[in-house]
C-alpha cells in the first residue's frame, strides 16, 4: 500500500466516525426535545401576573386575583 493512502485512511476513518456520532446525537436530541408550546400568554392588568392558558381561550381568569384578561401580544 502507498503511504499517502494509509495516512488518508488513518485520518478519514475517525473523522467519519465522529460525524456519524454527531448526526445520531442530533437526531436523537431533536426527537426528545419539546417543541414550542401552543398555549397563549396572558398578563393581568391588575396584578401584572404573567400566565398561560389553552390556545382556544380568548379570555382567561388570572390565577392570583381572578380578573378576566385578554391574551398578551408581544408585537404591540
Amino acid at each position: 500500500m502507498r503511504p499517502d493512502f494509509v495516512l488518508f485512511a488513518v485520518m478519514a476513518c475517525p473523522l467519519v466516525g465522529l460525524v456519524a456520532l454527531w448526526l445520531l446525537n442530533a437526531m436523537r436530541r431533536r426527537r426528545f426535545l419539546a417543541g414550542p408550546a401552543e398555549d397563549r400568554v396572558f398578563r393581568c392588568s391588575r396584578c401584572a401576573c404573567v400566565y398561560t392558558d389553552d390556545p382556544d381561550v380568548d379570555l382567561s381568569r388570572c390565577p392570583q386575583c381572578g380578573l378576566m384578561n385578554e391574551s398578551f401580544d408581544f408585537r404591540a
